[in-house]
């Protein structure tokens, strides 16, 4: 049976992650209140602003801001909207 999550981002009961997706207690926090749904959704924005803004991961200030970033879009309803057309 799956787990199940109150998912801080959708504002519902949803199938939770099976593992904690990221180190320490940020981590912690997305695997006990962030569904599998939401954290795919995170990952393509994640994905965007790495493309987008050119970050590279070897960067620890381009870590921070992805962590900061992503606080942002799963727990308080905002983050850097990246918006393109084609």
């Amino acid at each position: 049976m799956s787990r199940m999550v109150e998912c801080a981002k959708l504002k519902k009961m949803a199938e939770g992650l099976e593992r904690q997706p990221y180190p320490g207690e940020l981590g912690q926090r997305v695997f006990d209140n962030i569904s599998k749904e939401a954290w795919q959704l995170w990952l393509q924005q994640q994905t965007i602003l790495i493309n987008e803004n050119r970050l590279s991961l070897a960067d620890p200030k381009s870590r921070e801001f992805l962590e900061e970033q992503m606080i942002k879009f799963l727990f308080e309803g905002g983050g850097t909207q990246v918006n393109f057309t084609l």
